[in-house]
């Protein structure tokens, strides 16, 4: 073990170590597990990235090179409720530049930031696939289309008290 790995706790090294087997130590298989040790850990901070080097047995620059090459990815821990905003031409056109600039009011935090409390986090991502609902936001895995500054206040809401 590492000196950096020994941040983390020992069950947490051997559940990255047995993400990494159930994928059989494959490299080819580095973005699968990945995202199962993002799943496990909720982010990607560099003493989780050379347990899976390690693992795999390859230079912790190829994961680290990976994990700032897809967005999906994150370094830093994310809010709660992580808050994405597409930025893509269709959603851009349609005021997602104004949609952002409420959440950022409401919350207090710019792109990037999570509140204070832990609760929210916000980023831009360029395009989910969902241009016909334009501006589209995902808060976790839902997705609000069509949404306005205005209709920012009640999507907050929804996840106030969860």
């Amino acid at each position: 073990m590492t000196l950096v790995q020994a941040k983390l706790s020992p069950n947490a090294v051997r559940e990255l170590q047995s993400i990494c087997q159930s994928f059989g130590n494959d490299k080819g298989e580095l973005i699968n597990i990945l995202h199962k040790s993002q799943d496990f850990c909720g982010y990607l901070p560099p003493d989780v990235q050379e347990v899976i080097a390690e693992e795999l047995d390859i230079p912790v620059s190829t994961v680290y090179g990976v994990v700032t090459f897809y967005s999906l990815f994150v370094m830093e821990p994310r809010g709660k409720h992580h808050i994405s905003i597409c930025t893509g031409t269709a959603c851009f056109v349609k005021g997602a530049m104004d949609v952002m600039d409420e959440f950022k009011l409401l919350l207090g935090i710019d792109v990037g930031e999570t509140t204070p409390d832990g609760k929210f986090s916000i980023d831009s991502l360029r395009c989910i696939g969902a241009c016909g609902l334009a501006p589209v936001v995902m808060v976790g895995e839902k997705i609000y289309g069509r949404i306005t500054p205005d209709d920012v206040i009640n999507i907050l809401d929804d996840y106030k008290d969860k």
